[in-house]
C-alpha cells in the first residue's frame, strides 16, 4: 500500500470539471493557485518576532522549510506520493522545494522592499507566464504581459510595501523585470529551478544596485 498525501485526484477532477475541463486542467489550475498563494509568505514581515512564543519567527520559518525538506526526502526514500507533481519531477527535487527555499531566502536574506518585490513577482507572474506560453494562447501576450505585471508588482513591493522612494523603485523595477522574466523562461536543468532563479537573481541585482550602490535603507 503506497503512502500518499492526496485523495487520488478527487479534488482536482472536481476543480477541472468546474472550469470546463478534466483532471489535467484541475491539476494545472490547482498548481497555479498554490503558487500564487506563495505571496502570503510576506505576512512573515508583519508578524512580531515573538508571536509564536515558543521560538523566534525566524526559527519557525526555518522549521517550516525543514518540514518541506523532510516531505521531499520521504518522497524519494519511501515513495510518499504528493499531489500536483509533474512527470519530470519524479526523479529530481520537486519544484515546490525550490520555491520554498526561494521564499525563505528572500525573507531572511534581503530587506523588505526587495523581498516584497521578488516574492510578489514570482508568486503571481510565474503562473501567468506559464499560462500565456501554452498552445492556443494569443500571440504577442508573452512576454510583454508578464513583464508589465512584474514591473508593476516590483514597484508596489519596493515603494508601497517596502517604503523605498517611488522614483528609485520605478527605476530599479526596470532592472529587476528583464532578469526575472529571463530567469522564468530559461530551462535550468536538474539542480536548479525557475522559481529559485526568478526569485533570487533579481533580488541579488536589486541589493547590489539599490542597497550597495545607491545606499537605500535595509
Amino acid at each position: 500500500m503506497s503512502l500518499r498525501l492526496h485523495r487520488q485526484g478527487r479534488f482536482r477532477r472536481w476543480l477541472g470539471a468546474r472550469l470546463g475541463g478534466d483532471e489535467a486542467l484541475g491539476d494545472r489550475a490547482w498548481r497555479r493557485i498554490i503558487h500564487a498563494l506563495g505571496a502570503a509568505a510576506l505576512v512573515y514581515e508583519v508578524v512580531p518576532n515573538r508571536f509564536f512564543v515558543i521560538a523566534p519567527k525566524e526559527a519557525v520559518l526555518l522549521a517550516v522549510l525543514a518540514a518541506v525538506l523532510v516531505l521531499e526526502a520521504l518522497r524519494h526514500l519511501v515513495g510518499l506520493e504528493l499531489p500536483t507533481l509533474r512527470d519530470y519531477e519524479r526523479r529530481r527535487i520537486g519544484s515546490y522545494v525550490f520555491y520554498s527555499v526561494a521564499l525563505v531566502a528572500a525573507l531572511l536574506l534581503f530587506p523588505l522592499p526587495i523581498a516584497a518585490a521578488v516574492i510578489l513577482g514570482t508568486a503571481w507572474v510565474d503562473p501567468l507566464a506559464g499560462e500565456l506560453r501554452r498552445p492556443g494562447r494569443p500571440r504577442g501576450l508573452y512576454p510583454a504581459v508578464p513583464a508589465a505585471v512584474y514591473y508593476g508588482l516590483a514597484v508596489v513591493g519596493m515603494a508601497l510595501l517596502g517604503h523605498w522612494p517611488i522614483v528609485a523603485a520605478a527605476a530599479l523595477a526596470l532592472l529587476a523585470t528583464p532578469i526575472a522574466i529571463a530567469a522564468e523562461r530559461a530551462r535550468w536543468g536538474r539542480w536548479i529551478d525557475d522559481d529559485l532563479a526568478m526569485t533570487l537573481a533579481p533580488a541579488v541585482a536589486l541589493y547590489a544596485v539599490g542597497v550597495v550602490a545607491l545606499g537605500l535603507p535595509r
